[in-house]
C-alpha cells in the first residue's frame, strides 16, 4: 500500500514539475516514461521537454533550411530533425543525433578540398540519384589522392565526443584502393588528435597470395634509364608541380597480371594488430569510413580538419564517388 501511495503521490504532482524532471533525462527515457501513466504521457510529450533536447540554436538552423520544416510540436520537430535537412543553400546538411540531440553536419563533396578536383581529366562533378546533394565528385584517374574537409568547433555541440566519416561509393571498375593503405587524420587548430590507416576497398584473398608483378612507373623509369644512359636525364623525374599524366605502357608488362596494388612493407603488421580500418555499409546504401575522432569542449578551438590521403604509392586510382564528410557524435 505504501508503494502504491508513493506512485500516486508522484502522479499527483503538477505536470509542470514532471515535465521539468523528465527534461533532465534523455529522449529515449522521455519516450519510455510515456508508458507510466496518462499523466506522465502528457508531461513527457510536452513542448518543454522536447525543446530541452533540441540544440539551443535550433531556430537558427530552421531559418537556414533550404525547404521550410513543418512540425506540429517540439517532439515532432525533434524526430523530423533526426533526418538530415539541407541548409545554407544546399551547401551543408544538418541533423540531430537521435539519442542525444547533439548537432550533426554533412559537408558535401563540393565543399571539400580535393586535390585536382577542378581538373576535368582527373575528377568530374555529376548528379547522383542516391545523393542528398546536387552533385558528387567522381574520381576518373589520379595517383595523388587527397581529400580534406573543415568545420569550425563553434558549430558543434559543446562537451561532446565526435566522429567524422567519409561517405562514398566505389564503381564496379574501381581500382587502386587496396594497396597502399590510405591514411586518415583529424586535426584541431593544426594539431593532430587522430591518425591511422584505412583501406577503402576490401582486399581479395588472391592479392595476398600472388606476387605483385606490375611495377610502378617511377621504379620502371629508374630501371629503364639505368640500362639506357643515352636518354636525357631530365626524363628521369616528373616535375612535382605539374598534374600527373597517364602512365605509358611498360614494355614486357602486356602479358603480366594488371595489379594496380603496391604492397606496403608495414601493412601486414598493421593488419595483424587490427590497426587497419575498413568501410561499413550505411542504411542509405552508401559506404562510410572513419576519418577520426575528437572531443569538442567549449567550441573555441578553431577549425577541425578531417582528411584522407594516399600519395606515397604512385599507383593510379579511379572509381571513387564522394558524397561528403559526416560529423556526428561518437557511439
Amino acid at each position: 500500500m505504501e508503494v502504491g501511495g508513493s506512485c500516486s503521490d508522484i502522479q499527483g504532482l503538477p505536470e509542470e514539475c514532471v515535465s521539468h524532471a523528465i527534461s533532465f533525462t534523455s529522449p529515449r527515457d522521455a519516450c519510455r516514461s510515456e508508458a507510466v501513466s496518462a499523466a506522465f504521457r502528457s508531461a513527457a510529450c510536452s513542448d518543454k521537454v522536447w525543446r530541452s533536447f533540441l540544440p539551443a540554436d535550433y531556430s537558427e538552423m530552421l531559418a537556414r533550411a533550404v525547404d521550410r520544416v513543418e512540425f506540429a510540436s517540439m517532439k515532432h520537430l525533434y524526430f523530423r530533425l533526426c533526418d538530415p535537412i539541407l541548409i545554407d543553400g544546399g551547401k551543408m546538411g544538418f541533423f540531430v543525433d537521435r539519442d542525444t540531440g547533439a548537432k550533426c553536419f554533412i559537408l558535401p563533396a563540393r565543399e571539400l578540398w580535393i586535390v585536382w578536383g577542378d581538373t576535368p581529366q582527373y575528377w568530374r562533378w555529376v548528379p547522383h540519384p542516391e545523393s542528398r546533394f546536387s552533385e558528387v565528385a567522381e574520381l576518373l584517374n589520379v595517383c595523388w589522392l587527397e581529400i580534406q574537409g573543415k568545420i569550425n568547433c563553434r558549430m558543434l555541440s559543446k562537451r561532446s565526443n565526435y566522429s567524422a566519416y567519409l561517405i562514398f561509393k566505389l564503381s564496379n571498375s574501381a581500382r587502386g584502393f587496396r594497396f597502399p593503405l590510405q591514411e586518415v587524420s583529424v586535426t584541431i587548430g593544426g594539431a593532430h588528435v587522430s591518425k591511422f590507416s584505412v583501406r577503402l576497398m576490401e582486399e581479395q584473398e588472391s592479392s595476398r597470395l600472388q606476387p605483385i608483378l606490375r611495377r610502378p612507373r617511377i621504379m620502371w623509369n629508374i630501371l629503364h634509364h639505368a640500362n639506357l644512359p643515352q636518354e636525357p636525364q631530365e626524363d628521369l623525374r616528373e616535375p612535382l608541380n605539374d598534374p600527373p599524366v597517364e602512365a605509358p605502357d611498360v614494355p614486357g608488362d602486356a602479358d603480366e597480371p594488371q595489379h594496380d596494388q603496391w604492397p606496403d612493407p608495414n601493412e601486414q603488421a598493421r593488419r595483424d594488430h587490427g590497426m587497419v580500418r575498413k568501410p561499413q555499409t550505411r542504411q542509405d546504401g552508401w559506404m562510410e569510413i572513419l576519418l577520426g575522432e575528437f572531443y569538442n569542449e567549449e567550441g573555441d578551438d578553431g577549425d577541425v580538419a578531417m582528411s584522407l590521403l594516399e600519395i606515397k604509392g604512385g599507383n593510379w586510382k579511379n572509381g571513387l564517388i564522394v558524397q561528403g564528410i559526416e560529423i556526428r557524435p561518437k557511439k
